[in-house]
């Protein structure tokens, strides 16, 4: 668990040479420790040298875009969260980042304050989301024939398990806990992203239908939509 700014370990990604001076000494300046690349390829080295407790990466940048890092991130480490710099305003935009992964974004111009208390936001939220895991170690849940290791992120079927990301996995205890019940949308947001709006809206369809996905080889358990009101994690018991 995170519980002071200076055991805080941050990767900065960013190709332009003013902006990522400016942020880099605002952040130390503020107590983080931070390793800064200019391009994708030099993130990838460091991240894969060094372990970070925040990810921060632009969008645009050369020999390796944000989002293709941050794919890469994911498939070495489901958990370490990621924030998106991009002047980019598009929702496709903002979409596609949560796509790939991401934990917030922010559309450039924008303050320094701004950025501190996204991070510190995010980073409370992943402090919340360790004390949970610890006070409900060896949470496990039968979702048909799957199990659900809600405490290390694991869904298993058969001999084979799946990693989840922290917003899979939150989102999939909620439906587990409220099993052939009614999870509204805006509680789901509101436990899984912290904040209720159009993107994290658009962003939790795309982490519904992931679930979908995992739990399909199981064809009595599924995911189904409530009349846009939210969701039902639907479980046939074997006769």
């Amino acid at each position: 668990m995170i519980e002071e700014n200076k055991k805080t370990k941050i990767l900065f990604v960013e190709d332009d040479p003013n902006l990522s001076m400016i942020l880099k000494d605002y952040l130390e300046m503020i107590g983080y420790d931070v390793d800064h690349a200019d391009d994708g390829d030099a993130g990838s080295k460091l991240f894969s040298e060094n372990d970070y407790n925040l990810i921060i990466l632009d969008i645009m940048m050369p020999k390796k875009d944000g989002f293709t890092l941050a794919k890469e991130i994911r498939e070495l480490n489901q958990q370490v969260p990621i924030i998106f710099l991009t002047a980019k305003s598009l929702k496709e935009d903002r979409i596609k980042g949560f796509e790939f992964g991401c934990d917030d974004y922010i559309t450039k111009p924008f303050s320094t304050e701004e950025l501190s208390l996204r991070i510190k936001a995010i980073l409370k939220r992943c402090a919340v989301d360790i004390k949970s895991q610890d006070e409900n170690n060896n949470k496990e849940f039968k979702i048909g024939r799957f199990t659900f290791d809600s405490s290390n992120l694991l869904l298993k079927y058969e001999d084979t398990e799946r990693v989840l990301t922290r917003k899979e996995s939150g989102l999939l205890k909620l439906l587990c806990m409220n099993k052939n019940n009614l999870l509204p949308r805006e509680v789901a947001m509101e436990e899984v992203w912290g904040e209720n709006d159009y993107f994290i809206g658009r962003s939790m369809d795309v982490f519904i239908a992931k679930l979908r996905k995992y739990l399909k080889p199981d064809p009595n358990v599924q995911i189904s939509n409530v009349h846009g009101i939210g969701f039902k994690l639907q479980v046939k018991e074997k006769e």
